[in-house]
């Protein structure tokens, strides 16, 4: 029974490397986007491909960074618990098959769907391994977080138009706003951790103010995909509720700069935002 629940605890750590929460959310918005782009329909083989694609891409993506960050993660207390930086995965280098593993077959099967579909995964992909706890982290996040949406259109779209070009706005003004809230609710973590690039540079008081100026101008794309998007009632009745709730989250956190209220702002932007707003862009089109 002991040997039972070890081998089932070291698989779960195994799992947790690659970050299933936040492989679920991008694979998601992924194949909404692939929905979006179909108009709704999608067959079930290109469904099947980009869905797998997709989620083993962004599950390969998340392991690297987590493997590439350990040292960093084993230093502060919100991230030390993680299997890789606690050792209970040792050497660490044993990750490195799955990850590898889950990469190749992802961008085999990406460029199966299309030869863009490969080259926006594979720059998912170097996006999320280069310029680790930099500066550049949030930029190259903003590249990975695009990655997805723009693999599971142009698995069904191979073309550009204002509705691709909103949705990758919307992830990347979403992807600061989720990254710099988290920083500032664990500030004195990463800054006892030894990182001190921006938003951890500056004051708290001068973050909040882009923040709060971000939620705005997320606000206003969510509604320009309403128009360029040709969407209904539905979906500006939703994105008006959760526009505003992302602006109050803001707000209260421009007028108290605490971590608990920089904390409400990271929960709400997670999938309770970005999966409601791809969810809802994906109901409007089958229901109206």
């Amino acid at each position: 029974m002991k040997i039972a629940l070890s081998k089932q605890g070291a698989f779960l750590d195994y799992i947790t490397v690659l970050k299933p929460v936040e492989t679920s959310l991008l694979a998601f918005i992924g194949i909404c986007s692939a929905i979006i782009a179909a108009g709704g329909y999608l067959s079930a083989k290109v469904f099947a491909l980009t869905l797998i694609a997709i989620f083993l891409g962004s599950a390969g993506s998340n392991g690297l960074t987590n493997y590439l960050d350990r040292e960093v993660d084993a230093r502060m207390m919100r991230t030390s618990n993680r299997a890789l930086s606690s050792g209970r995965i040792y050497p660490p280098q044993k990750i490195l098959p799955l990850i590898i593993g889950l990469i190749v077959v992802a961008l085999a099967l990406a460029w199966v769907l299309h030869p863009l579909c490969f080259l926006f995964g594979l720059i998912g992909v170097i996006a999320s391994a280069i310029w680790r706890k930099t500066i550049s982290c949030t930029f190259l996040g903003i590249v990975a977080g695009c990655s997805p949406v723009l693999i599971g259109w142009f698995a069904v779209s191979p073309t550009l138009d204002a509705r691709i070009l909103l949705l990758c706005c919307l992830v990347a003004i979403w992807t600061p706003i989720h990254v710099w809230s988290v920083m500032i609710a664990n500030r004195e973590d990463y800054l006892g951790a030894g990182l001190h690039y921006f938003p951890l540079s500056w004051q708290v008081k001068g973050v909040v103010k882009i923040l709060f100026g971000l939620s705005i101008l997320l606000y206003l794309v969510s509604i320009l995909i309403y128009f360029a998007g040709d969407f209904h009632l539905p979906y500006l009745i939703v994105v008006n509720i959760i526009g505003a709730l992302m602006i109050y989250a803001n707000a209260r956190l421009l007028f108290s700069t605490t971590s608990a209220a920089a904390w409400q702002v990271y929960k709400l932007s997670a999938f309770p935002y970005l999966g409601i707003i791809f969810l809802t862009m994906c109901l409007d089109i089958w229901l109206t």
